[in-house]
């Protein structure tokens, strides 16, 4: 170490020099400028006063734009990606949703959503909040469910009048021995459409089916289209049923949509894209995304999900708004 910092001292003198002699006239700026120069990009010290000096100044400069980052690694990482995994409800949608619709049987619409909204009233997901939003702008009367348990990806079972009521995935129901066949026509559109459809079941018996709709943020497809300009690949992990994600990845130009993943196997295809050579990057919002977050080489939230979520990330945007990617990426190549 001493023997190389005397050889670069010695070159930079030989510089100095040189500059001061044989330069243009004033040459006594230049020649302590080339100088110090060499000092500084020669020394074996810079690095160790360019790496913290450049995380210093990436950090500063990401939380001046509503961006903190927690870790050089995770500012490096992102410079290093192949590939980019959006969660879809909160991350590339707004999260706002809204019942459109509700198929019954032989139920009053009224029935199938009392029964729904009690069951989700004390439920933290979106679906859940939407569907007792909308049981309240009917002016329906809810009862409180004697149990209550969510299970992450499929949906919720509770207890109501004596009754066992289960509203989740068709997959989920599916699972559980209760046919949906009757409403295959009536999901048919909203599933183009996009939109998210719940089923509601009493006892093992079908009842209704629920329409959900989220609405794409503005700025996702311009800024899924810059992360693609730089040769990353997008792809979509959800939990949704295929062609409801198929319909969304469709709208926003995304490489590839992984459908109908449960929470604990979400991980498990972040790893596997990480076993093909991948640096992946992952961002969500959510509960059911942290397991991949976490599992992810670098992770980032959106500011407005859920702490669960926030905790498991590298890189955490204060707003909701998808742009933050954007300036977190350049801000990492930069």
């Amino acid at each position: 170490m001493i023997i190389s910092f005397l050889v670069v001292v010695i070159v930079a003198l030989l510089v100095f020099f040189c500059w001061l002699v044989f330069g243009s006239q004033p040459s006594l700026t230049y020649a302590v400028l080339t100088a110090t120069s060499v000092l500084i990009i020669a020394c074996p010290c810079a690095l160790g006063l360019a790496t913290p000096t450049a995380i210093m100044v990436g950090t500063g400069k990401g939380a001046d734009h509503g961006i903190l980052i927690r870790s050089a690694d995770a500012l490096e990482g992102m410079s290093q990606s192949q590939i980019v995994v959006f969660d879809k409800t909160g991350t590339v949608t707004s999260g706002a949703l809204i019942v459109t619709d509700v198929v019954t049987m032989d139920e009053t619409y009224e029935h199938v959503l009392e029964l729904a909204a009690s069951a989700e009233r004390n439920s933290e997901h979106p679906v859940g909040q939407a569907i007792v939003t909308a049981s309240v702008e009917q002016g329906i009367a809810l009862t409180e469910p004697s149990q209550f348990e969510a299970l992450p990806g499929r949906g919720v079972i509770a207890q109501i009048n004596g009754k066992q009521v289960h509203i989740g995935t068709k997959r989920w129901l599916h699972s559980l021995g209760v046919s949906t066949d009757h409403f295959t026509e009536a999901e048919r559109e909203p599933a183009n459409q996009g939109k998210t459809i719940i089923f509601v079941s009493l006892d093992g018996q079908v009842m209704g089916m629920i329409v959900v709709s989220d609405t794409v943020k503005p700025e996702s497809r311009e800024v899924i289209d810059w992360l693609k300009g730089l040769g990353l690949e997008i792809a979509l992990l959800t939990g949704d049923n295929q062609q409801v994600a198929n319909a969304i990845g469709d709208e926003l130009g995304i490489d590839r949509v992984i459908a109908e993943v449960l929470p604990d196997q979400k991980a498990m295809v972040i790893r596997d894209i990480q076993q093909e050579g991948r640096v992946v990057v992952m961002v969500g919002d959510g509960i059911n995304d942290a397991p991949a977050l976490i599992q992810s080489n670098v992770s980032i939230a959106m500011g407005t999900g859920t702490d669960v979520a926030i905790e498991a990330s590298d890189v955490i945007l204060l707003t909701g708004n998808l742009q933050g990617v954007q300036a977190a990426f350049q801000l990492s190549r930069a």
